[in-house]
């Protein structure tokens, strides 16, 4: 099995994805050793702050010695140059809000999942002719479970996994993976604002090990 699918497995096997960013890099530290600690092994970081790029090296470098078997991604690239530095940086998959096809250059080149975000059964077919694996459903707050049901028989076989607005309770995952997703992917309502300002490791430790439990049992029940 490639590095590529190795990733991809750990990903749908965790079958959520927390996603975060936070300008200072002990804080990202800290939440990204809770999230470990919680039983997390593939997470996404944000590239949506100035220190974005400074602090995931910081990660790599910290959880290359802590958590070697942790897969650390970067988000939020839109452009080819984010692309080449992350990648340099050490990411171990890249995640788009959009779909550019040269992001997925890169990500082909570097032998990395890309995970392209798509709201259009347009954007989703390009996404395939581009080869993404798996495609984000974003923004999932607008779009709903009722769109993955819709378009699912025209993608037969894609794999997706819907962000923003994914709520954690078990109603709100079941319905989505019972609408057809590989995976959900949490992020302010599993890393809030006030777990990052007022550093409630604690209190995200239990979260995650919620969602993650959550996850398993709606994957068994479906």
């Amino acid at each position: 099995m490639s590095d590529k699918n190795v990733i991809l497995d750990s990903i749908l096997n965790q079958g959520m994805l927390p996603l975060f960013y936070c300008d200072s890099p002990t804080v990202s530290v800290e939440v990204t050793r809770t999230l470990y600690r919680a039983g997390v092994r593939a997470l996404e970081y944000t590239n949506r702050g100035a220190a974005a790029l400074e602090n995931f090296r910081i990660m790599k470098k910290t959880f290359a010695v802590e958590a070697p078997d942790l897969y650390l991604g970067i988000g939020t690239i839109k452009m080819a140059e984010e692309a080449v530095a992350f990648v340099e940086a050490g990411a171990d998959f890249i995640i788009a809000p959009i779909v550019n096809p040269a992001v997925a250059a890169v990500a082909e080149k570097a032998g990395l999942p890309w995970i392209p975000g798509c709201m259009t059964p347009t954007e989703i077919h390009q996404a395939q002719q581009l080869k993404a694996p798996v495609i984000k459903i974003f923004p999932a707050n607008i779009l709903g479970h009722e769109f993955i049901s819709s378009i699912r028989d025209l993608f037969p076989g894609q794999l997706f996994i819907p962000t923003g607005g994914v709520e954690l309770n078990k109603d709100n995952i079941h319905a989505w993976f019972k609408a057809g997703v590989s995976a959900v992917g949490m992020g302010s309502k599993l890393i809030s604002k006030e777990v990052l300002q007022h550093k409630q490791y604690d209190h995200l430790y239990k979260q995650t090990v919620t969602a993650l439990q959550m996850v398993r049992e709606v994957v068994n029940e479906i």
